[in-house]
């Protein structure tokens, strides 16, 4: 039995959730969000619009796998959708900083050149103090994903930390030469 599964998702007085064939349609303020749901092996119930149960058919292997993980994305759906998803990346180190231009994000890493990071729809990116990067949007895949391939252009690295980081992240730091 799937733990995660089990629990019942709350519906916002805000999202609305409709069942239209095998899609879920859920719309709330911050945007629409629609998920392809298997309903031979699942049955999803609407209790009145204010919250929403999902469960296997058949309780087999499969079903037991992909029951949680389902009920996850549809419950992250309707957190997006009303609340949204938010990372926050510090830049460290010396003449680190970063910009927005037009629909681009300026970094601006200690190479050479300047690096410019195309902003997809659907997601917004603020600069607060030219070294701190708010990403912000309604799917949660796509807000991390974003935030992984910034990162990913400058990681930290273990002597002096110098790097894109998220807000809290631990960096395992080494020690440097001894004489």
């Amino acid at each position: 039995m799937s733990k995660i599964g089990k629990i019942n998702i709350q519906i916002p007085e805000k999202v609305k959730v409709l069942l239209s064939g095998s899609n879920i349609n859920i719309e709330g303020p911050l945007g629409k969000k629609s998920i392809n749901l298997d309903l031979e092996m699942f049955d999803v119930k609407i209790n009145e619009g204010k919250d929403l149960s999902i469960k296997p058919k058949k309780i087999d292997q499969v079903s037991k796998r992909l029951w949680g993980m389902n009920r996850s994305l549809l419950n992250n759906a309707i957190i997006g959708t009303s609340k949204g998803y938010e990372k926050i990346l510090e830049l460290s180190g010396v003449g680190f900083r970063s910009s927005i231009k037009g629909k681009q994000l300026n970094l601006q890493l200690g190479f050479s050149h300047d690096i410019n990071f195309d902003i997809p729809e659907g997601i917004k990116i603020l600069v607060e103090k030219q070294t701190i990067i708010k990403i912000s949007g309604a799917d949660k895949q796509q807000v991390g994903m974003i935030a992984a391939q910034i990162k990913s252009l400058r990681p930290p690295e273990p002597y002096k930390g110098k790097g894109i980081r998220e807000q809290g992240q631990y960096i395992l730091r080494k020690e440097g030469k001894k004489k």
